[in-house]
């Protein structure tokens, strides 16, 4: 039982870990799909470029997003001092 216990708080912590950081540049490849959040002076203050990439032959989308709680920052670092369930 305390296995289980302690299994299951271990993945309770660790899925704060799990969040996307934001990125100083656009990555030069991206899977079709996948998701950077890019910090760069094409989106007002607050915001953040969402950029996804796309298959073969098509353009990658582009959209400004509001910064939410879910995206950390590159220069930040995750600690569990500071960390709230």
């Amino acid at each position: 039982m305390r296995i289980l216990a302690s299994v299951v708080i271990l993945i309770a912590m660790a899925l704060p870990c799990s969040a996307q950081t934001v990125l100083k540049s656009e990555p030069l490849a991206l899977a079709p799909y996948e998701v950077a959040f890019v910090q760069d002076a094409s989106c007002p203050i607050g915001r953040v470029l969402k950029v996804t990439g796309a298959i073969r032959g098509l353009h990658r989308k582009r959209v400004c997003v509001v910064l939410s709680s879910e995206v950390v920052l590159s220069s930040e670092q995750a600690s569990l001092a500071t960390a709230t369930p």
